[in-house]
């Protein structure tokens, strides 16, 4: 072979190989892990003010078959209120409850049912219906504890909706058919009785000491068969944030919404304001398709991880009975525990 025959060969042999090496790089880009994204919302955030108290236009979505004096049944009402940009708010949140969708969650504890196992060897998930997301998928088991309610969606479909929407407090038991990689989302609301405001009446029943004003805080945990479980891996974002004195008192910093002057994230620390129906709060507009797996959470901030005592969780046998259950998963919220009152929790499991 000539020199200039061989240097020809060189040249087309190089070619060839680069385009075998561009053909491979381009299918390791193209190899999907998951569904295509939306584009992450990069908009500054929209803030909607409101003052004062909520009128009142759903009176109770608590419905509980079996009472009796020694139990903390709150009444859980929805009002509305009109910020000042003209938003017609609905509050505390919009649920998949007030509308009556469904399914209901499925009792791991609940006293309104008279449900309450004494342990974990005791708790059976043989009757729990599975909900198909992919009818070719692995059938996924969980368990959740919600302060104070939540829904729970699978790749945007909706797998389960708390029965219990304040107290007394329960924890529930949800069963899932579905293919890897899936999206998990749930919504979570720490119910107020003073609407508007983000206080409750605590302690009940009402006494000379009773707090007619109080913060109360959220939480959620929860843990799955496949290994999945609660964590900071989490994406959470909040959307209703009160009581607040001034709504200055937020502070966004791009995605994260924030009260990082207010004495603490947990109580005792949090503060008290002492507003009553003068309190502010501050929403932000929840987006439309934020159960979808497309849904781009990618600028949203990570979970926030609590511990039971700073969850007040330590006496609630909805979850303390249960340690073997929840194993390895961890209460999260939001950045304010106490503060933020309703809060979108996300995970993508791979």
């Amino acid at each position: 072979m000539s020199n200039k025959t061989g240097r020809a060969f060189a040249r087309v042999r190089s070619i060839a190989l680069a385009l075998v090496g561009s053909a491979a790089i381009s299918a390791c880009q193209t190899t999907s892990t998951g569904p295509d994204l939306d584009a992450a919302d990069t908009s500054p955030a929209k803030r909607m003010v409101t003052q004062g108290r909520a009128k009142t236009i759903v009176e109770n979505l608590t419905q509980c078959a079996h009472t009796n004096p020694k139990m903390n049944v709150r009444v859980a009402a929805v009002g509305q209120i009109t910020a000042t940009d003209g938003t017609v708010i609905t509050v505390p949140a919009v649920t998949a409850l007030q509308k009556g969708l469904g399914p209901k969650s499925v009792d791991l504890y609940n006293e309104c049912n008279q449900i309450a196992p004494k342990n974990s060897a005791e708790v059976s998930t043989a009757n729990v219906p599975v909900i198909d997301v992919d009818p070719d998928g692995e059938v996924i088991t969980g368990f959740i504890v919600a302060d104070n309610y939540y829904e729970m969606y699978v790749n945007g479909k909706l797998v389960s909706v708390d029965n219990t929407p304040y107290t007394p407090f329960n924890s529930s038991i949800v069963k899932f058919r579905v293919k890897r990689p899936y999206t998990l989302a749930f919504l979570v609301v720490d119910w107020d009785e003073h609407l508007s405001l983000g206080q409750e009446v605590f302690p009940v029943p009402v006494v000379a000491t009773t707090s007619q004003y109080y913060p109360g805080d959220g939480g959620l945990i929860a843990r799955f068969s496949d290994g999945t479980v609660t964590d900071s891996s989490w994406k959470a974002q909040t959307f209703y944030i009160a009581p607040l004195i001034d709504p200055k008192e937020v502070v966004e910093r791009g995605n994260v919404h924030d009260t990082p002057n207010l004495g603490g994230r947990t109580h005792p620390f949090a503060r008290k304001p002492d507003c009553q129906d003068k309190c502010y709060a501050v929403h932000y507009p929840i987006p439309a398709n934020w159960q979808s797996r497309r849904f781009n959470d990618s600028n949203w901030p990570r979970a926030w991880e609590f511990t039971d005592q700073e969850i007040g969780v330590t006496n609630l046998p909805a979850y303390t009975r249960y340690p073997e259950l929840f194993e390895g998963a961890r209460w999260i919220w939001s950045q304010n525990l106490v503060l933020d009152n309703v809060v979108i929790a996300r995970k993508t499991v791979r």
